[in-house]
């Protein structure tokens, strides 16, 4: 089946396509539609044409209009399951494709009745100023392929709700099901609101540069974000960069093992371990190192890995062979340089990137799996003595996207969670994020926050009225 572009309201097709394949199966899917520079200028131009228009509509009428695409997700939330299973990889089940659309019905929804009200900063004698937030313009949106239509949601929706219109480009492993959403959602708005154009990497790098474009917002590595960066510079483009993340998790001795075990399983796995904020390098004190290693790897042994169709499965593959085989690359390292397996490691061959859940024990900092992120089913489970040196090379990072202490001493928890050089810090899970709590890196893990009123703001500008 051949998907399209969908720009100024209609499917646009494409002379060059690209053929998508199931990652379980390997298994033809579909072809996706490969814009050209023409077509990407006429979604800028489609949505600088609605702009005029969308950014006068009512605030009111903005927010129903979100509230109308939540409710449309979630009439079609079956089928575009069924199609981001086949695609990307996770289960129906378990935190896969259907955790997925509930999570961009409940975004939608939360991010609708937001509201960014005339600040008032004074008001006396000698005058009264306001803060009004104004839109920006088009904003280009390019998302990642590990959760594709959330965090499409993530971008487009504070984005039309602040009255900004969109062109989005989806990563070129996963186009089809953001394809056929927008297409979904895009009708339910006026013409050249929403658009999206699909294709390789350079096409991100037209977006980022493009003149028309006023921001990019940005979910995917640390290299590609700075490419972003450097390309979107001579036009000045606001940014919101969500990149990667090396997560440290830092178990204390007074841990129940067993208690904590399913938490570090999916603060680590969540997703196959393909999600920015997963645990990548976990940091266990060396009285209870022993116990934490069995406990995970029991608990990890008893967790299907399959075709994600199968309504009993609760992980999925690797979703590209690039990532399969860095995965692969990143624990043969490991094990040459005296790593441990525990569970996993030696993939069998055959259909699809299935890599086995894998757990090394009796690694140390300096190994590449500890030093580059991962980002798939694979855990270094690291042995400290001293909480200070802990913490420090919990630190010794580029990333600083999130972090974790687990610990029956809240108190203690808090407090050395406050060292942790990262965005967001957890106690006694891993990852968990809500649409109301800003969520954004440090370092080199990303420039400004999504979510909540906070997230908002970065899709306006400030106008400070003097009266």
């Amino acid at each position: 089946m051949d998907y399209n572009l969908y720009i100024n309201g209609a499917p646009v097709a494409t002379e060059t396509h690209m053929d998508i394949f199931n990652p379980a199966t390997g298994d033809l899917l579909g072809r996706c539609p490969v814009a050209t520079r023409a077509q990407l200028d006429a979604a800028v131009d489609a949505a600088a044409n609605a702009f005029k228009s969308w950014s006068k509509v009512s605030d009111a009428d903005r927010k129903a209009a979100c509230h109308g695409i939540g409710q449309l997700l979630e009439e079609k939330a079956e089928e575009l399951a069924k199609l981001l299973t086949e695609e990307q990889g996770k289960p129906l089940n378990g935190v896969g494709s259907r955790f997925e659309l509930g999570g961009c019905q409940g975004w939608t929804h939360y991010t609708a009745d937001l509201e960014l009200p005339v600040q008032v900063i004074q008001d006396n004698e000698e005058g009264r100023v306001e803060l009004h937030r104004k839109p920006i313009g088009v904003v280009g949106s390019i998302t990642p392929w590990n959760w594709p239509l959330m965090i499409a949601i993530w971008h487009i929706i504070p984005a039309i709700r602040t009255g900004n219109t969109v062109v989005i480009k989806p990563s070129p492993y996963t186009p089809l099901s953001t394809l056929r959403m927008i297409e979904l959602i895009a009708g339910t708005l006026p013409k050249g609101v929403l658009n999206v154009v699909s294709g390789k990497d350079d096409l991100g790098q037209m977006m980022s540069e493009h003149e028309g474009i006023q921001k990019i917002v940005f979910t995917g590595s640390c290299a590609t974000g700075e490419k972003i960066m450097a390309s979107a510079a001579p036009t000045l483009k606001r940014l919101t960069l969500e990149l990667g993340g090396n997560d440290a998790g830092i178990v204390l001795p007074d841990v129940d093992a067993k208690a904590i075990a399913e938490g570090l399983f999916w603060g680590a796995f969540i997703n196959g371990g393909q999600t920015c904020a997963a645990l990548k390098r976990l940091y266990v004190h060396s009285d209870v190192y022993d116990d934490v290693c069995a406990a995970l790897t029991e608990f990890a042994r008893n967790i299907p890995v399959g075709n994600g169709l199968d309504e009993n499965m609760i992980l999925g593959p690797v979703q590209n062979e690039m990532q399969y085989n860095k995965v692969k690359g990143l624990v043969e390292d490991a094990v040459a340089g005296g790593a441990k397996v525990l569970l996993g490691a030696n993939p069998k061959s055959g259909k699809g990137y299935f890599y086995p859940t894998t757990l090394l024990a009796d690694v140390t900092d300096g190994m590449r799996i500890v030093d580059e992120e991962q980002f798939g089913p694979a855990l270094p489970i690291i042995k400290y003595d001293d909480i200070d040196d802990a913490i420090m090379r919990a630190n010794d990072s580029d990333n600083g996207l999130g972090g974790s202490i687990w610990s029956n001493d809240i108190a203690q928890a808090k407090a050395l969670a406050s060292r942790l050089e990262c965005g967001s810090v957890w106690i006694n899970k891993h990852g968990m994020i809500q649409p109301n709590v800003p969520f954004g890196g440090v370092k080199g893990s990303g420039i400004g926050v999504e979510f909540g009123e906070e997230g908002l703001k970065e899709y306006t500008t400030i106008q400070a009225v003097f009266a």
